[in-house]
């Protein structure tokens, strides 16, 4: 259905009217991006290990490892930050995937086991987590296997439920969680006045919003997909500027759930921060050395052996990179380990905060929002490094990148910082400033551990 909204005053809103018109447009775009898509996560796969001096714009294998890793991940966390689910409405593929078999399918009802709010969190760290022994970021094969799967699992989900909805989208892709929260922070945002709606008693017929969204009544930008189909509706949607803090010190919105703070803290902060350094931290070094010495000495020599299929510990002997069984079991006990520690960590400090601010004075889930810009600057330096290594081994040297992932990191922190700050401002003085000297300890350790990687 296109909604032929009338011309309002505005940039932003006039861009949303347009992507209301536009639906033949952005479909045209979505299978121009499928295309795409399907061709560097497939063919890679059954190429070669290309040869030492081959390069990225020479090589289809390099160039769709650049692409997927370099460019298109990082830089889809940044857009979220920037623009909302922009991404998710107009250029995903397992998005426009799923919506499509979701048309054409079975239309089943879904599940009350789909809707547990955990599910965003278990998926973020089974792929993460799993993407790492595999060496998704490394191997065509591991990333056809990680990403393909995802998106063989969306249209399978998609052509079992919903009719013409996300359901895989809204309930259980592996990314939803960080996104939603990324999301909150974005200074543009579908906006919608609830006056205006009532006002407008004419009989219109509704959106078809994919994501499962009452359009009506929303206030968050954390589940919108930015797709622009409901711009203009009843007079009461449009696309509009607003503070990147806004959302966040809203007290006017729902409170963020279990399940997005354990997305937040355990997840984005934890299990990512530790999936992105284990493979340069000397403590990893130094405990698998230490596990290695007290098996050999004892005679023990199983975990040793590096036998495991690729699609379950990176094993690759052309390239001489194989993982021992030994270095599958300290991978998971730096990642699962040193995330939930690092999540710990944080969890203290911002309950400690709350509590500290006084009795009803501030949730600590509510304070615990104040870190998503912390969060985002770190997932979006991890994805980085990998674009760095990339332009390195193409013998770029960029000297201006550590002060600036720097000048990011003092950025992310510092808007953390603030929003912790403005949050606690209905506290006594007193206790406001122990909340908030509480509160930014996380942020320094954060930083450290960041600080360390950039410099190290």
């Amino acid at each position: 259905m296109e909604l032929r909204a009338a011309p309002r005053a505005g940039m932003l809103a006039r861009l949303g009217d347009a992507m209301a018109r536009r639906r033949g447009t952005i479909l045209a775009l979505q299978w121009c991006v499928i295309v795409f898509y399907l061709v560097l996560l497939v063919v890679p796969a059954f190429m070669p290990i290309p040869d030492q001096d081959a390069h990225l714009y020479s090589n289809l294998r390099l160039f769709a490892q650049f692409m997927f890793w370099g460019i298109w991940w990082p830089f889809v966390m940044l857009a979220t930050m920037l623009f909302g689910r922009a991404w998710c409405g107009v250029f995903c593929p397992e998005g426009a995937l799923t919506e499509l078999a979701s048309k054409h399918g079975l239309g089943r009802s879904i599940p009350r086991w789909m809707r547990w709010g955990g599910w965003p969190f278990t998926a973020f760290v089974c792929t993460t987590v799993y993407g790492q022994l595999v060496s998704v970021y490394e191997y065509p094969q591991a990333a056809l296997l990680v990403l393909g799967g995802s998106t063989v699992v969306a249209v399978a989900v998609g052509f079992v439920y919903g009719k013409g909805k996300r359901v895989w989208c809204r309930y259980l892709c592996p990314a939803s969680g960080v996104f939603a929260l990324l999301a909150k922070i974005a200074p543009v945002h579908f906006r919608v006045d609830e006056e205006a709606w009532q006002r407008d008693t004419g009989r219109k017929p509704m959106v078809n919003c994919a994501p499962l969204i009452d359009i009506r009544h929303m206030k968050s930008a954390s589940a919108c997909h930015a797709c622009g189909r409901c711009s203009g509706y009843r007079g009461a949607v449009q696309l509009a500027a607003r503070s990147p803090a806004a959302e966040i010190l809203s007290r006017g919105g729902k409170e963020a759930g279990r399940g997005e703070v354990l997305t937040l803290i355990f997840g984005v902060i934890g299990i990512a921060t530790a999936a992105f350094q284990w493979s340069s931290s000397r403590f990893f070094v130094q405990m698998k050395t230490a596990a290695a010495t007290w098996l050999i000495e004892r005679d023990s020599f199983m975990l040793l052996n590096d036998n495991a299929p690729w699609w379950l510990l990176t094993h690759y002997p052309a390239a001489n990179d194989v993982f021992s069984w030994l270095d599958g079991l300290c991978i998971l006990a730096y990642i699962l380990g040193g995330g939930l520690a690092l999540g710990l960590a944080v969890f203290v400090a911002v309950w400690l905060a709350a509590r500290l601010a006084g009795p009803g004075t501030l949730s600590w889930r509510r304070l615990a929002m104040g870190l998503v810009p912390m969060a985002g600057t770190g997932v979006f330096l991890g994805l980085t490094m990998l674009t760095l290594t990339h332009l390195k081994a193409e013998r770029i040297v960029l000297a201006w990148v550590p002060a600036a992932r720097m000048l990011l990191l003092t950025g992310g922190s510092g808007f953390s910082a603030w929003l912790g700050w403005r949050l606690a401002d209905s506290a006594p003085i007193t206790r406001r400033l122990a909340a908030f000297a509480v509160y930014v300890l996380p942020l320094a350790l954060i930083d450290a551990i960041w600080g360390f990687g950039i410099f190290s």
